[in-house]
């Protein structure tokens, strides 16, 4: 059966899946329901009062160098140099760690997929990045290989004896040689070039029985409120962003078309869940407060990582000219009146057995 749903949370795990944590429903799946409420508190013509609100998650980022390509002050992948249009510099994996609390605040967990603890002995993180979530996956199942591939190795030092690290283009033919119990696909919006040959894939590869779970966003940013106006710097910025991934083939947008994508290869007992992922901290709701925050601070410190490579090789702007406008865009960012938000979307199904 499929089933799209929109409100809170109400997958069934089963007896032996890991729960906290891991899996479940979160304080954001009831603030789901309905519009975003605003925190009326919060409205303020300055920045002083969202500067102290994000001055308590601000933390130290770097950037290292060493045997990549760097272009505008930021490394960039080696391996299929050119495919990925996002650094991956240490500011960057930052950012993707910010990404990791946003997802796993929203959903309540690592997961949402029915997993059978007892009949778990191979799993796939596609697009690893940090490693965060394989490294955490390998610790709760310390029965299954966890093996994590990307095409750079940002991997961390210290692992779980069961977790293994690969660099690999899951968009190159798949290799592995032996199948797997449980697939996870996270946030390769914008990075993959045929969404329909890698769920193929996905399905392909796994064993009889086995979940695919995917987890990824829309991210064409909209107000429910109209307070994002179209010619709002921020709308302008994302709007033609994704114009520029589109333009590379990469769909910015996978989220929502995921569950078809899934139906399509063949999957069964499909599951799909909309989250709403505000953008910064003005939602009333305080666990959608700190994802708010979280959001925008992933946001205001990718904003050159995310821009610089695309706005100038596909869009043909000057470095000096983005900069410029990229200084419109954050004040747009902090503005507590500009209620913007995108979605999440996580799709999981399961292969015949």
């Amino acid at each position: 059966m499929t089933g799209t749903e929109k409100g809170p949370a109400t997958t069934s795990a089963s007896p032996q899946s890991p729960r906290g944590a891991l899996v479940g429903t979160s304080p954001a799946d009831t603030a789901q329901q309905g519009l975003v409420e605003v925190d009326d508190n919060l409205i303020s013509d300055t920045d002083s009062a969202v500067d102290d609100t994000f001055s308590v998650y601000t933390a130290s980022l770097t950037s290292s160098v060493a045997n990549y390509p760097i272009e505008h002050g930021r490394r960039y992948h080696a391996y299929r140099a050119g495919r990925y249009s996002r650094p991956n510099d240490e500011m960057e994996m930052d950012r993707l760690l910010l990404i990791h609390d946003i997802i796993t605040e929203l959903i309540g967990g690592l997961y949402l997929a029915p997993i059978d603890k007892t009949k778990t002995r191979r799993v796939l993180d596609i697009g690893t990045g940090t490693g965060i979530w394989a490294v955490s996956i390998a610790d709760a199942f310390p029965e299954a290989i966890v093996i994590g591939n990307d095409l750079s190795a940002n991997m961390p030092n210290l692992t779980p004896p069961n977790a293994k690290f690969e660099i690999d283009d899951v968009e190159s033919p798949w290799l592995y040689e032996a199948k797997f119990d449980w697939i996870f696909c996270r946030y390769m919006a914008a990075s993959i070039y045929d969404w329909p040959k890698l769920v193929n894939n996905i399905f392909e590869n796994l064993e009889p029985g086995g979940w695919a779970e995917f987890q990824d966003f829309d991210l064409q940013y909209y107000s429910e409120d109209g307070s994002l106006a179209d010619d709002d710097p921020l709308l302008v910025w994302i709007s033609t962003l994704l114009d520029a991934a589109r333009t590379l083939k990469r769909d910015p947008n996978p989220g929502s078309k995921l569950e078809g994508w899934v139906k399509d290869a063949g999957f069964e007992n499909i599951v799909h869940k909309r989250y709403r992922v505000p953008i910064g901290p003005w939602p009333k709701d305080p666990t959608l407060k700190q994802i708010g925050t979280h959001n925008y601070m992933q946001i205001n410190g990718g904003l050159e990582g995310l821009s610089l490579r695309l706005y100038t090789s596909v869009l043909h702007w000057k470095e000096e000219e983005i900069l410029v406008f990229l200084s419109q865009v954050r004040k747009s960012l902090k503005n507590p009146n500009v209620h913007a938000m995108f979605d999440l979307h996580v799709v999981y199904g399961q292969k015949p057995e």
